[in-house]
């Protein structure tokens, strides 16, 4: 089986800097039962390319010139299956344009909901472009389900995977280090995880905070002013802006607590799955996709705002035994549910259906002759 997997615009897959989205492709790829009949399609750019054989288009290209050159790469490689991951519009006037493979939207994150009539008809007749729509969790798909109802197409989830081994901590070895990863934006609690760490560490001086900031100048002028609120503490708080996954990677494997606070249903949350991989312990908002994520393995805090925040992370600061026992369950929850073993299986299981449908139904590509 021939398989395409079509990176959004400006995707460059750069070893140690790639971004969720382009984390879980790799993963899910390199694991693929097909793998050496994989070929995924990026942008030119790359000093050390995140994955072996990744097939470039110039860097910088508008949204149609890129289209092309995708088009052109897709027809000479004449894939069984072409899946695209994220960027609806683009995705589906490339989908439009090479009938005979299946097309499937592989989203990471919600599809906006219609605004109006005008917008539904647009969204809809987008979305009738793919044969498959593919989405990380359950809840991802139930939101789609709820806005846009009535929709009868093919829909799936496939969770995220978590390579353990980029993360594996021991959790019994932790330091006193009460962990925020992810992007600096109101969405993301940040506001609220800096007023609950305040109180924390003005109750407890042997406990100190990192902070993992992403996407740092894009929101710094809305999250400087709450990251400054604990410059009081000096360097018992330690902040990185826009770090490389593997500075994250080194971070989370030493935190005792790590926390989601996420005001928004997030499509999964893989920076959960990263926390328990690490071996730390988890306090998570639960909304969206993080609840199906952890499981029975965090502590959950909704509404996340900072009263409930601090009462968690004070719950977990004041029993070694609970953290201990949250991070070794935490762990063992990634190792049975979510390694890069089992969730690549599970996509390739969907790929086989896919194409085995399209045989029943219609008809793959007919191929030039070698």
């Amino acid at each position: 089986m021939r398989i395409a997997v079509v990176m959004p615009r400006g995707s460059r897959m750069e070893r140690g800097r790639t971004n969720s989205m382009e984390t879980v492709a790799v993963t899910l790829n390199r694991y693929s039962r097909y793998s050496a009949d994989v070929r995924i399609i990026c942008d030119a750019g790359a000093a050390d390319p995140a994955m072996r054989g990744l097939v470039t288009v110039p860097n910088g290209l508008s949204k149609r010139e890129r289209n092309r050159a995708v088009i052109a790469l897709l027809r000479d490689f004449e894939p069984d299956i072409v899946e695209y991951h994220q960027q609806l519009g683009p995705a589906a006037e490339l989908a439009k344009s090479l009938p005979g493979p299946v097309h499937v939207l592989y989203r990471h994150t919600r599809i906006k909901p219609p605004g109006g009539f005008v917008e539904r008809f647009r969204y809809r007749r987008r979305l009738r472009a793919f044969n498959h729509l593919l989405f990380v969790s359950e809840a991802a798909c139930a939101e789609f389900r709820v806005d846009y109802p009535g929709f009868n197409g093919s829909i799936s989830s496939v969770c995220n995977p978590i390579d353990v081994e980029a993360w594996r901590g021991d959790p019994d070895a932790r330091e006193p280090l009460i962990l925020f990863a992810g992007r600096a934006m109101p969405e993301k609690g940040l506001d609220a995880f800096c007023e609950a760490l305040a109180t924390v560490l003005d109750h407890n001086p042997l406990w100190r905070g990192a902070l993992m900031l992403g996407d740092w100048e894009k929101h710094r002028d809305w999250a400087e002013p709450h990251v400054r609120e604990l410059d009081r503490f000096g360097d018992r708080v330690e902040v990185h802006y826009s770090a490389p996954l593997t500075k994250v990677a080194e971070v989370t494997r030493r935190a005792a607590i790590a926390v989601t606070p996420s005001r928004v249903p997030e499509a999964l949350g893989l920076t959960a799955l990263e926390a328990h991989a690490a071996g730390a312990a988890l306090v998570s908002s639960g909304r969206g996709g993080l609840r199906e994520a952890s499981g029975e393995h965090a502590l959950y805090v909704d509404p996340p705002e900072a009263p409930g925040l601090t009462e968690a992370i004070l719950r977990l600061v004041g029993s070694r035994t609970l953290r201990r026992s949250m991070g070794r369950s935490g762990l063992a929850h990634v190792l049975a549910c979510h390694t890069p073993t089992v969730r690549a299986a599970q996509l390739d299981d969907l790929r086989e259906r896919l194409t085995a449908d399209r045989v029943v139904h219609g008809s793959l590509p007919h191929r030039k002759a070698a």
